[in-house]
């Protein structure tokens, strides 16, 4: 399975049209180098904030309202770009409003025959929990032509029992769209991200969001894009499949063979795969 992870940057726009020409363009980009599955990163329709309708007003809570109003035309235009290209995309994730309730940061998978789901952040950081921001209640499994998949959103990869479920459920691939605002941010996902391939023996993909983005001030988004595999025979001995330049927009590619995960579990040097539960046998922890 061909694999396009974005390092996408956040720029300034005069409309929607230009929104659109610029999404479709990264994905005929990914098409071209025969890529099946395209995975945008966190928060990267924030970038809408750049349009005349956001000039109103420079508060956040006022920003994500007005940004509603895109919220049905965003979901149409990546349904129809997933459809155009027969590809899968996991679209970059947005502050989506509930009734009475705020928001979740949620993450939309377009499938190519025109069906949608999503994944909702689970864990939040500070600064989303003071902008109203909601943390969902589970995990999901989403069954593809190319393989089950998981969506862990930035902060969700740094804990290990969230992958651990969706594994447990089938996933073999993690998708993590990003989006932080230091070194030390990206190096706590990139950490999370290796941990979980090397520990689940499964892959993991992380996509940043790169560039000023306006939350609570103005804030630059840094990291680059990697696509991390298990430790072990048959895979890179250092865990790293593909990596980005440090903030540099572009796609990152690779090939995932996911036949090869069931070979490492049972194959492999070590079992990490099979002997997570001996764990909670050695230790004080109750098994979940």
């Amino acid at each position: 399975m061909r694999i396009a992870v974005a390092q996408y940057h956040l720029d300034s726009l005069p409309n929607w049209e230009a929104y659109q020409t610029k999404i479709q363009a990264w994905v005929k980009d990914a098409v071209e180098q025969q890529a099946q599955l395209l995975v945008f990163s966190e928060y990267g329709t924030l970038e809408l904030f750049s349009l005349p309708d956001f000039n109103t007003s420079t508060d956040l809570v006022q920003r994500l309202v007005i940004l509603q109003k895109y919220f049905a035309p965003l979901v149409q235009f990546y349904q129809q770009l997933a459809q155009d290209y027969q590809v899968y995309i996991l679209a970059p994730s947005l502050p989506v409003q509930l009734p009475n309730q705020g928001y979740h940061n949620r993450a939309y998978l377009f499938f190519p025959e025109g069906s949608l789901d999503f994944q909702d952040k689970l864990i939040l950081t500070p600064s989303e929990n003071e902008t109203g921001i909601i943390g969902g209640s589970a995990i999901k499994i989403f069954d593809t032509a190319v393989g089950k998949l998981a969506i862990t959103i930035c902060y969700d990869s740094e804990f290990p029992l969230l992958v651990r479920q969706a594994v447990e459920m089938g996933a073999t691939l993690i998708l993590v769209p990003s989006c932080t605002h230091s070194l030390a941010g990206y190096y706590r996902v990139r950490t999370g991200c290796q941990a979980r391939a090397l520990e689940n023996q499964c892959y993991v993909v992380q996509a940043p969001t790169l560039g000023v983005m306006v939350w609570h001030e103005l804030e630059e988004c840094i990291g680059a894009a990697g696509i991390y595999t298990p430790i072990d025979q048959g895979f890179p001995s250092d865990g790293l499949l593909q990596k980005g330049p440090l903030n540099i927009s572009q796609w990152i590619y690779a090939t995932l063979a996911l036949e090869e995960l069931a070979v490492v579990r049972q194959a492999g040097q070590v079992r990490n795969y099979f002997d997570w539960n001996k764990q909670y046998l050695l230790s004080s922890l109750p098994l979940p």
